[in-house]
């Protein structure tokens, strides 16, 4: 089958499909990773990451990819999701991460493949490219977050700007004297062993970034963020890593960048999200001009904005002509 015939002009999610394998692999004495394989599986090697940390994926992602070309590979990371344990911050860092992804490429028997992730998950994708280049066929990377003190702080504070009324609600969970640094505050409650006081936290800061995620706010996706499975890995994760300054020194993927700028990357950002702001992918395409930048004029920060979801099956259908045939 010749794939470069096909003219890339899809841009609507593909049908639901189910998984044609889903397992668990041990990674160490603590944590297991629950992970799927779904679409062809002779077909172009394909890894979703999720993002958070701790969001955990779900099947509508695999809707992005075209089932008949892509081998679909989607995990949930450590304290995420369907892995166990949930929430569990012991040996959980990004460089537990990468090393995980690996774990699983080889486990599959994949040389090489396409990594796909958004916001976190492009954090995770550029990190895991930058370390293992030679494993990575092409980058697609949305809502671009670096992992920097300023993107931190900016979840934590800036977004009162925009969405004042979900942020008051945010702060609104800490008592005044706590509310100077409410990332320490939000940590020790979130990581709390009363579920009487993490659970109610952890699904404060959920429901704080669900409710700023989209250009026009979406009740569904903020239900979403507030069920406690989604909640509690989310909240952890997040505070977990932004305590630690995503385990990497400031500044490290962009730093680093001249590892990846061979690799075929295609950079997609709503003009208006406010988790991420654009300046990240701004200065990432800068660093990066060989990258495909492409700004959505009428988006935030989720993938199924329609602009957003798109652009990046558009850039999937083309990949598919690019690195096909396969079958």
């Amino acid at each position: 089958m010749n794939f470069a015939s096909f003219s890339p002009v899809r841009s609507d999610f593909y049908p639901p499909i189910e998984p044609y394998q889903v397992a668990r692999m041990v990674l160490d004495g603590t944590h297991t990773m629950h992970y799927e394989q779904s679409g062809n599986p002779n077909g172009i090697p394909l890894l979703f990451l999720h993002g958070g940390p701790g969001a955990g994926a779900s099947a509508t992602h695999r809707q992005f990819f075209d089932p008949a070309v892509y081998r679909i590979i989607i995990f949930d990371q450590r304290g995420a999701g369907r892995s166990s344990p949930l929430g569990e911050l012991v040996d959980n860092t990004t460089p537990h991460l990468i090393a995980d992804i690996e774990q699983l490429r080889k486990k599959l028997d994949v040389s090489r493949w396409i990594v796909f992730g958004g916001s976190w998950g492009a954090t995770l994708a550029l990190a895991y490219a930058e370390h293992h280049p030679n494993r990575v066929m092409a980058l697609v990377l949305r809502g671009i977050f670096l992992g920097r003190q300023f993107e931190i702080d900016w979840f934590l504070y800036g977004l009162k700007n925009f969405y004042p009324e979900a942020w008051r609600k945010f702060a609104g969970h800490l008592p005044p004297e706590s509310r100077q640094n409410i990332l320490a505050a939000y940590y020790a409650r979130i990581t709390n062993t009363d579920p009487a006081v993490h659970i109610p936290a952890a699904r404060a800061w959920s429901i704080y970034e669900g409710s700023c995620s989209s250009l026009i706010p979406s009740e569904m996706v903020v239900a979403n963020f507030g069920s406690d499975r989604v909640a509690l890995g989310l909240a952890r994760m997040e505070s977990h890593y932004f305590m630690n300054k995503i385990f990497l020194p400031e500044n490290f993927l962009l730093d680093n960048i001249g590892r990846v700028r061979h690799i075929p990357t295609t950079i997609v950002q709503g003009r208006y999200d406010v988790i991420c702001p654009i300046i990240s992918a701004d200065e990432l395409a800068h660093a990066f001009p060989e990258a495909a930048y492409h700004v959505i004029n009428d988006a935030g920060h989720s993938a199924f904005e329609p602009g957003t979801r798109a652009k990046l099956i558009e850039t999937m259908e083309q990949l598919k002509a690019r690195f096909g045939p396969r079958l």
